[in-house]
């Protein structure tokens, strides 16, 4: 891995740059096997965010946004196609409505959005991980978190499931250790949130969603792909939460499918 604007990042093959940007559960080991297969024609930008993987948590105010203006710029590419995941998928929404004209494709799988009344499920888990964060009880919040994430609230553990689960476990761990200190120096949007210039994107747009995720995902995909002009919305029957991880095959055929708009 490089640094390139203080943010540890895999950039691999040439082509077309795509950049994938991983979810809040995970670091950019996630798109290995999505990656494994854009390589053959586009360079791929894949990176952790500051508190993840290897990149180590700020010490400073920062946005995740303007992190990845800064990593683009270190690599002198100008556009590039944006693919998040959860949370990169709404640093990935953040980016595109505040440049929208450095984004030549988006993807938004499992994204989440601002300005949301959740649901049950998210109020729970969030309140059960901040209690278990303030008591140092990393493990307690690891085993929250692939309850929540890796199961999801509607499916029972299975032997594929609990390998997902051991598959995220090693990132999510260090993104939970580091949670409060990211938090902390992560300044307030100084634009209008993305949930209110939706329109202002104009490239080729995927809108993922795991059937089987949190009821709020499925909900936010829908409203994505109705909101912004030509979004194409994909939901996957059965599927949760971590989808490059979980339906490496299918996302990267619709990841494919939108690069060729």
């Amino acid at each position: 891995m490089s640094d390139t604007a203080g943010l540890a990042a895999v950039v691999e093959g040439s082509g077309p740059p795509v950049v994938l940007v991983h979810s809040g559960v995970a670091d950019h080991r996630s798109w290995d096997r999505v990656a494994a297969v854009l390589v053959a024609t586009h360079t791929v930008i894949r990176y952790d965010l500051r508190g993840f993987g290897a990149t180590p948590p700020p010490t400073e105010g920062f946005r995740h946004r303007d992190d990845l203006a800064a990593l683009l710029d270190g690599l002198g590419i100008e556009r590039a196609a944006i693919v998040g995941n959860s949370f990169g998928g709404y640093v990935s929404l953040e980016f595109a409505t505040r440049w929208p004209e450095r984004v030549t494709h988006l993807g938004l799988l499992a994204s989440s959005l601002d300005g949301r009344d959740w649901g049950p499920e998210i109020r729970a888990y969030g309140a059960a991980e901040g209690k278990l964060l303030d008591a140092d009880d990393i493990d307690g919040a690891l085993a929250l978190n692939l309850d929540m994430w890796a199961r999801g609230p509607v499916r029972e553990w299975s032997p594929e499931l609990r390998a997902l689960a051991d598959e995220l476990a090693p990132a999510m761990r260090i993104s939970l250790a580091n949670q409060q200190q990211t938090e902390s120096f992560e300044l307030p949007d100084d634009t209008e949130p993305p949930s209110t210039r939706l329109d202002v994107i104009t490239a080729p747009t995927l809108v993922a969603v795991g059937e089987s995720d949190v009821p709020d995902f499925v909900v936010i995909a829908r409203l994505l792909a109705d909101t912004i002009a030509g979004a194409r919305l994909l939901e996957l029957p059965g599927a949760g939460h971590v989808l490059p991880v979980e339906r490496p095959k299918e996302i990267t055929a619709a990841v494919l499918e939108l690069l060729a708009r």
